[in-house]
């Protein structure tokens, strides 16, 4: 069990371009963040997305060890993730519901950091941030994120067969 807390919120509207860091930020079911570069804006749309560019988190515990261990610095910004957590076992919500706030998404896979990050910020951030580059989630239910908000596992639902 854990008890975090969303620190900082990003977007970026336009692909390849710096993110903005934003107090708050709509979460919309299948669709993702309003204002961001995956956002789906419906049948209309001309963009494909799938559940896991809805959102993405990252560690702020992982960026603050990057001098330490590392040698290497990355601010929030640069990480090109949507959302800052601090006190959240990212990795372990994989297939896993967590409530952000009062949005629930689901984490699908680990974001592991690419090859285009390491080209536009600093050599070795790759290799530096492998398993710990944080989470692709998918919105369960939408609504308002706000930094500051608590981060906690959903309850777990259990499931018992009716009486006959």
């Amino acid at each position: 069990m854990f008890q975090g807390q969303l620190v900082e919120i990003y977007i970026g509207s336009v692909k390849r371009q710096n993110l903005q860091r934003v107090e708050q930020v709509e979460a919309i079911p299948e669709r993702g963040l309003v204002g961001d570069r995956y956002f789906r804006r419906g049948a209309e749309s001309n963009i494909l997305g799938s559940p896991e560019q809805e959102v993405t988190l990252i560690e702020i515990e992982a960026l603050e060890a990057l001098p330490r261990e590392e040698k290497l610095s990355l601010e929030p910004a640069q990480a090109r993730r949507n959302l800052v957590t601090r006190g959240v076992p990212l990795n372990h919500l994989v297939n896993r519901e967590f409530v952000v706030g009062e949005v629930v998404l689901r984490g699908i896979r680990l974001c592991e950091p690419c090859s285009h990050l390491e080209s536009i910020t600093v050599s070795g951030i790759q290799k530096a941030l492998c398993h710990r580059g944080g989470l692709r989630a998918q919105i369960l239910k939408g609504g308002v994120l706000r930094a500051g908000d608590s981060i906690r596992p959903r309850e777990e639902r259990v499931f018992r067969p009716a009486d006959d």
